[in-house]
């Protein structure tokens, strides 16, 4: 088995944590603030935010190009992950919860159609997958966890 394909399992290995974790709370549970600002609800939407943004930095690197468009960069996360989250502020549970399915969805699908050697240690996209993907899953299950 490539890395890809092992990377690719290890993604739906942790995002299964990640939805064993998340599923059952009800809104009231998914909005109790206890990680600063944020709580579970801003967790998920973070992590939307984030799949939906590697999608076509994936896209690019499958054409050669850089995985971010001129003038953008994502070294800022904090700034980042607050965006992702505002853009949400309205939206209801099920939204929420949709939208995590959906963007993890098209985040593996975007990732599964680069070729094997964009996985290879020390690739970008493996970084930006692993980092957007099941290191991220990961960080946010044990969090979620301990504090729910």
């Amino acid at each position: 088995m490539g890395e890809k394909q092992k990377l690719l399992r290890e993604a739906d290995e942790k995002y299964g944590e990640l939805r064993q974790a998340v599923d059952g709370l009800d809104e009231a549970q998914m909005s109790r603030v206890w990680l600063g600002t944020w709580g579970v609800r801003e967790i998920v939407i973070h992590i939307s935010g984030w799949h939906e943004a590697m999608i076509p930095a994936f896209g690019r690197i499958g054409r050669g190009d850089s995985p971010y468009p001129d003038g953008v960069s994502y070294d800022d996360s904090d700034a980042w992950n607050a965006r992702f989250v505002e853009a949400k502020q309205g939206a209801k549970l099920p939204e929420i919860l949709a939208d995590l399915e959906a963007s993890y969805r098209g985040f593996v699908s975007a990732a599964a159609a680069l070729g094997e050697e964009h996985f290879a240690e020390g690739a970008t996209a493996r970084g930006l997958f692993e980092g957007a993907g099941p290191q991220h899953y990961q960080e946010h299950i044990a969090q979620i966890l301990t504090g729910c």
